[in-house]
């Protein structure tokens, strides 16, 4: 992909990134788990960096009760599909942009063969079932996860690097898999979440160390404030097997 250097002007004179990892951006192939709360802020700041690629998943449809907070969706848009309703926004923001839509639901059936090929794996999901096989499939196919959540007025962030961190069946093992009741957010929330997501992930195309290896961040709305809390460094039953 031929680089636009005025466009990317700003973030190329930063030491950390430069032409170098303008490049690496511009060839990097980045799979979203989700069009929604937290795939709006994620999908619009990678495609913002130039990121050259993006495949999108989501299986849903654009509701009137998701604009609170799914910013890429438009009233028109209502009864839309979200993959194509996103793509459409990001074609247009940034159209060197290769984007791949994916209208369907993520199942243990199909999330290796969806992940496989891709760079870096970014969560946007909204149930922890959907995050148990995508984490599974991320250590089948050892793809680095990032992955974030949103509810009410708090988040959480963490890195998952399959066979060194611990994955997100360590992190949360005490969970069924069953369905995940709906919970109400505040439209910001995942705006804070999903934008740290996307900074996440250019740190990683671009080489750029981590905080977040074997720690989650919280982040506290009601008083503002971050907290990095240390994960136990243990291998589930499931990853176990992958460990280094």
């Amino acid at each position: 992909m031929q680089i636009d250097n005025e466009r990317f002007a700003r973030q190329i004179m930063i030491k950390e990134i430069g032409e170098k990892g303008q490049e690496k951006l511009a060839s990097a192939r980045v799979f979203v788990a989700g069009a929604g709360g937290l795939g709006s802020p994620i999908l619009t700041y990678l495609a913002a960096a130039g990121v050259g690629h993006l495949t999108i998943l989501d299986g849903d449809t654009v509701s009137i009760s998701n604009l609170n907070r799914q910013f890429l969706h438009f009233y028109k848009d209502i009864g839309r599909e979200k993959t194509v309703s996103a793509a459409e926004k990001l074609t247009a923001f940034y159209p060197q942009l290769d984007i791949k839509p994916c209208t369907e639901y993520l199942t243990k059936d199909n999330a290796a063969e969806l992940i496989d090929g891709h760079d870096l794996v970014v969560v946007a999901l909204d149930n922890m079932e959907s995050r148990y096989v995508l984490n599974d499939a991320c250590h089948e196919k050892n793809i680095v996860m990032i992955e974030g959540a949103a509810t009410g007025f708090s988040g959480t962030l963490t890195k998952i690097i399959p066979g060194k961190t611990p994955c997100y069946r360590c992190i949360y093992p005490e969970r069924a898999e069953k369905p995940t009741p709906a919970k109400g957010v505040v439209g910001a929330i995942p705006g804070v979440i999903g934008s740290l997501e996307a900074l996440e992930a250019v740190k990683h195309i671009v080489g750029m160390p981590s905080a977040l290896i074997g720690k989650i961040l919280y982040f506290n709305g009601r008083d503002m404030s971050f907290n990095t809390l240390e994960l136990p460094n243990i291998g589930c039953d499931f990853c176990k097997k992958y460990r280094v």
